[in-house]
Order: C-alpha cells, then sequence, then structure tokens
C-alpha cells in the first residue's frame, strides 16, 4: 500500500507570483466596483501555491485539493501591481496538510491566513464522479 504522505513534512514550501490584470479584479465581477484585485482570485493564488509546495512529493496518481480556506484580505492592489503568495506545510493530520499563506505586493502584506488541502487518489477521486 502506498503512503501518499510520506513525502510531505512540516517546512515545505512554495511561492507564486502573478501581474494583477483586469480580469483578476473586482471592477471585472462588479461593474460599479473599482479595477483592484479581486479576493476570490487572491484565493486561489494561495491555494495553487499550496499546491505547489507539497504535489511534487506527493505520489504518482495522487494529488491535493483545497478543502478550507480561512483568509483576510488586507490591502486593495491596483491593476499592473507583481503580486506574490507564499504557502508553508505548518501540519500534517492523516490525508489534510494545512498550510500558512500569505500574499504580498511589494513588502506590503495584502492577504494573509491558513489553507487545508486534501491529498486524494486520483484514480478513485474521477470514478466516483464518472470521470476518465
Amino acid at each position: 500500500m502506498i503512503n501518499p504522505m510520506g513525502g510531505i513534512v512540516l517546512g515545505l514550501s512554495a511561492e507564486r507570483t502573478e501581474t494583477v490584470e483586469r480580469h483578476m479584479t473586482v471592477g471585472h465581477f462588479v461593474p460599479e466596483m473599482p479595477f483592484v484585485y479581486a479576493t476570490p482570485i487572491m484565493i486561489l493564488l494561495m491555494e495553487m501555491t499550496s499546491g505547489d509546495a507539497i504535489n511534487p512529493h506527493l505520489p504518482q496518481d495522487f494529488a491535493s485539493v483545497g478543502m478550507e480556506v480561512n483568509v483576510r484580505h488586507l490591502a486593495a492592489t491596483p491593476l499592473g501591481r507583481l503580486v506574490r503568495a507564499t504557502a508553508k506545510v505548518i501540519e500534517v493530520d492523516g490525508r489534510r496538510v494545512n498550510f500558512e499563506v500569505a500574499v504580498y505586493d511589494g513588502d506590503r502584506k495584502i492577504g494573509e491566513g491558513t489553507h487545508r488541502r486534501g491529498v486524494i487518489d486520483t484514480a478513485q477521486f474521477k470514478s466516483r464522479f464518472g470521470a476518465d
């Protein structure tokens, strides 16, 4: 039996960057609002960065999926700014992995919180939903 958690240890981390584009802003989704970085897009960046930290350590045919997000969006970020997300493993509990996450605009922290991912067997997961 494969132990998918064997390579996941405390302290694993990753970093990811993206430039704020119009389709990533509140104004894109809600026309009367300004074109600043949208919270759901920030959360997606946090989730993807967390996956980056552990996915290379999972066996073939295993993946991680988001389970829980608890974050605060601290400051608005305008179009064209480069944002940087960080994620660090702070707890491994069975097939659940907890992360400390943050997003920065330069040196200014614009988001922070925690995120939990679950480790799944992709074949079993797909079979539950009739996917190939």
